[in-house]
């Protein structure tokens, strides 16, 4: 598949945009493990247009996220337009609109999956977008507002039109928020649909290789899509990769390999923070996934999220590969909330 100029091969693997996840060391660790495309952490147009500067550092790009977009949101046609051309500025390979966060904080103002409830502003402020810079500019929705309420065949069609370059679809409505299986069934007319050239990346559920396979065989999908299943478990992709490309399951790690990605991952969210509390705190959401299914673990696995130093925090890792170094984890029973 091909986003204007980037060549994509071999079913790519694209890592989803998440909030206070897809940050830069998680997308490093990502990227290491398979992932073979990034995303930045969803950005707001209204925070660009008024030059906030933490949001703009959401938008700092390194040379091992290439292939990569910066994803923004909004609800106001010109600020998302003025917003487009800032993050023009930071040089990505392709700019993403985010018309699927279901989190109300978004959708109250009429932004992310709200968009799904007026689609021909949709289609105007996509295509205003599209004329408005030069590098590539995709999409990411949801089938739609609510069960009953699923026009992703016409939102596929009316963003095509505006010159969109591909479109990621999650397979839930905003009325379903993470709750209940993903429906692709829907996904699959989509990308089956004659009048559908542009690629169709499929999101929702992937937590394994066999996931995957089964997916993209039932769906024709021109790429995937991985977002919650790899927080804590940023080898997701290549057990998907490795998978799709040989039909086998690859072991699942044990502890001490485990704990020595997470102590990676920290030690680099730490370097690029350069503020101790802060990088700990954002970890906290990927040290509650790294270890699923521990016997007796619940007393580390709270002193691990409740940890405030460097120091503690490796200390308690060490112990916890004293105690379990060499169990292997089981990702399969692992949840995805």
């Amino acid at each position: 598949m091909k986003i204007g100029n980037i060549e994509l091969t071999n079913t790519p693997l694209f890592l989803a945009p998440m909030e206070d996840v897809t940050y830069q060391s998680f997308r490093w660790m990502c990227k290491k493990f398979g992932a073979d495309v990034m995303y930045t952490e969803f950005v707001s147009s209204e925070a660009l247009v008024r030059n906030i500067e933490k949001t703009k550092q959401k938008m700092h790009l390194y040379d091992f996220d290439r292939p990569v977009a910066i994803q923004i949101y909004g609800h106001n046609i010109d600020s998302m337009v003025r917003a487009a051309q800032v993050a023009e500025e930071f040089n990505p390979d392709f700019i993403d609109i985010n018309y699927g966060c279901p989190m109300k904080k978004i959708v109250r103002h009429g932004a992310g999956a709200a968009m799904l409830k007026d689609l021909p502003k949709m289609q105007q402020m996509t295509a205003e977008i599209v004329k408005a810079v030069k590098v590539p500019v995709t999409a990411k929705t949801r089938l739609g507002w609510m069960a009953g309420d699923t026009p992703i065949m016409e939102v596929a069609e009316r963003l095509q039109d505006t010159g969109i370059q591909a479109l990621a679809i999650h397979g839930r409505t905003r009325e379903q928020l993470y709750t209940g299986e993903a429906d692709w069934t829907l996904i699959g007319e989509v990308k089956n649909n004659p009048k559908i050239q542009i690629p169709i990346i499929g999101n929702g559920d992937i937590n394994s290789g066999e996931k995957a396979k089964a997916l993209l065989d039932a769906t024709g999908v021109d790429a995937l899509m991985i977002g919650r299943g790899a927080i804590g478990r940023p080898w997701l992709f290549r057990e998907v990769r490795h998978f799709l490309d040989t039909g086998e399951s690859l072991p699942q790690p044990i502890v001490r390999e485990v704990v020595d990605v997470l102590k990676q991952q920290l030690r680099m969210n730490l370097e690029w923070r350069n503020d101790e509390r802060v990088g700990i705190l954002m970890m906290r959401r990927h040290f509650a996934k790294y270890f699923p299914g521990l016997p007796n673990f619940r007393d580390l696995k709270i002193r691990l999220l409740r940890a405030e130093t460097n120091d503690e925090v490796n200390e308690i890792l060490d112990q916890i590969v004293e105690e379990y170094g060499d169990h292997q984890l089981d990702f399969s029973t692992a949840s995805l909330k």
